[in-house]
């Protein structure tokens, strides 16, 4: 007879296959709870994307005066600081305004002078004729009532009231030339006077042309698209080089619709670089958010109200101000694609951003020192003025 008492505990005991599907099993488990922990306590708190590139000011240098390129100190990826000399325009002519301005205010001060002097004349032949009309009045005076008596002839009185009338008229006429005069002198010395200050206005535009023949990099950053060759004659406003300021970069990241929701100015990003691979990793914060996507700014956007529709998940570009001292240890390119992470843990941060620029530097044009030509426009006014002049000019 067979004996059968063994075959339960044979059935009982898992197969090596059944054991190891259940310890895969237990293993994947295991592994999505570990996994949805670390989802729940670390992962929900970033939205990450890497559609996103670096961002410059691309700042134009132009001309501000026209004439003959006759140097070029800058080329394509040279590194240049703010004030250096970029290129040179011939001041032939520029020179040649200046000498003309200089005349033309040193004539200007002689003939507000001589209005001066004018003037001081006019003042003094009023003066001159107000005194004969005085004394022929008075001698009208004496001699009318001496003509009653017949002392003295009804002629000669005529004679006297005649003098009288002559020399109101002329004191009329000299007062009524100081006051032309002194209308075009009221409140003015000769270095206030308008006719001065517009020549003198002249020459510092002139002097500022001549300033500009030279021109000078507006920001520190490296050369691009330069267009200007040496002999090249260029217009007033034409484009000879592009300047990047590099350490002002910034990071467009364009980050899904669905991702937007926790996104806030202010929140902590990381940030990595193809360029630097894994070794550097960048730390910036949101600086704002785009007021619409990037199709609906398109030169041609999408319009959906015609046709067969298909829902495209839409991105809004986000921009990512970085650490100034991390972008000058390890300079970045514009274009550059990067990674982007984004801490939004907290949420108590404004949806809408009210200083995107803050720490970008922005390009700024300096001007010239204006000392040289304002001692050089008192000298001039000082070397042809009869008057005393002020020492500051407006």
């Amino acid at each position: 007879m067979t004996d059968h008492s063994q075959a339960p505990a044979a059935d009982a005991a898992p197969s090596p296959r059944r054991r190891a599907f259940i310890i895969f099993g237990i293993v994947l488990l295991v592994a999505a709870l570990g996994w949805g922990g670390y989802w729940f306590a670390a992962l929900r708190h970033y939205e990450s994307t890497d559609d996103a590139y670096v961002a410059a000011d691309v700042t134009q240098v132009t001309s501000f005066v026209p004439g003959t390129v006759v140097a070029v100190h800058a080329d394509d990826t040279q590194s240049v600081g703010r004030g250096d000399v970029l290129v040179e325009i011939d001041p032939a002519d520029a020179r040649i305004a200046v000498a003309a301005a200089e005349a033309d205010l040193a004539r200007t001060a002689r003939e507000v002078a001589a209005l001066f002097a004018q003037a001081a004349q006019g003042r003094a032949q009023l003066a001159e004729r107000e005194a004969a009309l005085g004394r022929a009045e008075r001698d009208l005076e004496r001699r009318q009532p001496l003509a009653a008596d017949g002392a003295v002839s009804n002629e000669d009185v005529a004679h006297a009231r005649d003098a009288v009338t002559e020399l109101r008229a002329s004191a009329a006429a000299a007062r009524a030339q100081l006051q032309t005069l002194e209308a075009q002198l009221h409140g003015t010395t000769l270095a206030t006077h308008p006719r001065v200050m517009a020549a003198a206005a002249s020459l510092r535009a002139a002097n500022l042309a001549l300033v500009r023949t030279r021109v000078v990099a507006p920001v520190s950053g490296v050369v691009a698209r330069r267009a200007v060759q040496i002999g090249q004659r260029v217009p007033a406003g034409a484009p000879l080089l592009a300047l990047v300021p590099l350490e002002g970069v910034w990071i467009d990241a364009n980050f899904k619709e669905v991702q937007l929701h926790r996104l806030r100015v202010g929140q902590p990003v990381t940030i990595r670089t193809d360029l630097y691979d894994s070794d550097v990793e960048f730390h910036g914060k949101v600086a704002g958010l785009a007021a619409g996507s990037g199709s609906a700014f398109a030169l041609l956007p999408a319009q959906n109200a015609s046709g067969n529709w298909i829902k495209i998940v839409q991105r809004v570009p986000v921009r990512i101000v970085l650490d100034a001292a991390e972008v000058r240890r390890h300079p970045l390119r514009v274009g550059l694609s990067a990674t982007v992470r984004v801490d939004v843990a907290d949420t108590s941060g404004p949806l809408v951003a009210h200083d995107v620029r803050a720490g970008v530097p922005a390009p700024s044009l300096s001007l010239p020192d204006e000392a040289p030509v304002e001692a050089r426009i008192r000298e001039i006014i000082a070397a042809n003025g009869r008057v005393d002049v002020r020492a500051a000019t407006p």
